[in-house]
């Protein structure tokens, strides 16, 4: 069995559980197509009730796909996306979760990718991500700092983490693949400090040169610097105007298969990197329902919850 059948298999079987009996819906785009068939043979092989759909790719992260494919996706018991971009903040995947459905995102995963990422031992992910949930979950305050210059404070009080441990096997549960992070939004309104990005951002790919610094102020990116990077970063994000400007999310990687490849859905997984996103923060629990959503990764970071070390310069100490 080839690798990229392997891990279609793998990403069916063990992440998803798909047992016989039960409707797959696989979800792509003409650049992700070679990814797309794979899982729906790996899924012919499982269940007789496969559906293999093909859309143009999508512009931005967090573009909601065509309406019949949004409500396709309501009607089967798994769903999973190899895209272009990002659809896992998008109404369509909500909906399709608060159906029932399992729903699995792939936003820009490559061959390489997931290859090398399925293979992972994806219980140990799991038991890594829960416990770093339960610190988050009874956080008030996180406080991020690297050797780069990163000095942020993000307010977290009463707001739950959610684990994304690449294991998707409930009814109503979503999540990338593959996956391995703790991630939640902060309070609205209310981080600041200063943010430089140096391993990636999304939609733009890996730092090369200047880092991303961005100023944050009372909730929302105010300030841009850096290089040509910096300059697209900042024309995305404010072309939604002020709700693109949010700071929408603080993830933190547990994948210890992952590296930084440039790809966000993998590169935000990376063990022991930071992410904050900006834009809509719907599926967290938050207000902004904005139609982008772009993270942009850290290394090294110390990461402190109410003044208690958990990470140090990029490794865990829980």
């Amino acid at each position: 069995m080839n690798d990229l059948k392997q891990a279609a298999h793998t990403a069916l079987t063990i992440c998803m559980g798909l047992k016989s009996g039960e409707s797959l819906l696989v979800i792509t785009d003409d650049n992700k197509k070679i990814i797309g068939e794979a899982l729906y043979m790996a899924g012919r092989e499982i269940t007789s009730d496969v559906l293999l759909v093909v859309m143009p790719p999508a512009e931005i992260n967090g573009q909601e796909p065509r309406q019949s494919v949004a409500e396709l996706m309501k009607s089967y018991n798994a769903v999973i996306c190899p895209t272009t971009k990002s659809i896992t903040h998008t109404d369509a995947r909500r909906n399709a979760c608060a159906a029932g459905a399992r729903v699995a995102t792939m936003p820009g995963i490559t061959k390489d990718i997931m290859s090398r990422t399925l293979y992972a031992d994806y219980n140990e992910i799991a038991k890594r991500t829960f416990r770093l949930t339960e610190i988050l979950d009874k956080g008030k305050l996180a406080k991020i700092v690297t050797e780069a210059g990163t000095d942020l404070e993000l307010p977290i009080n009463d707001i739950k983490a959610i684990s994304s441990t690449g294991l998707i096997l409930n009814p109503g549960q979503g999540g990338n693949l593959p996956s391995g992070e703790s991630f939640m939004m902060p309070e609205e309104g209310k981080s600041q400090g200063k943010l430089v990005i140096d391993a990636s951002v999304a939609s733009i790919g890996k730092i090369k040169g200047r880092p991303v610094e961005v100023e944050i102020k009372d909730g929302y990116a105010v300030e841009f610097k850096g290089g040509p990077q910096a300059k697209r970063l900042k024309k995305l994000l404010e072309s939604f105007g002020k709700p693109g400007l949010n700071v929408a999310e603080l993830g933190i990687g547990t994948n210890h298969a992952a590296r930084i490849s440039g790809q966000i859905l993998e590169d935000e997984k990376v063990m022991g990197t930071i992410h904050i996103a900006f834009g809509n923060n719907i599926s967290m629990g938050g207000t902004c329902n904005v139609g982008i959503h772009i993270d942009g990764v850290v290394l090294e970071p110390t990461v402190y919850i109410d003044g208690r070390k958990i990470i140090d310069k990029g490794r865990f100490l829980v």
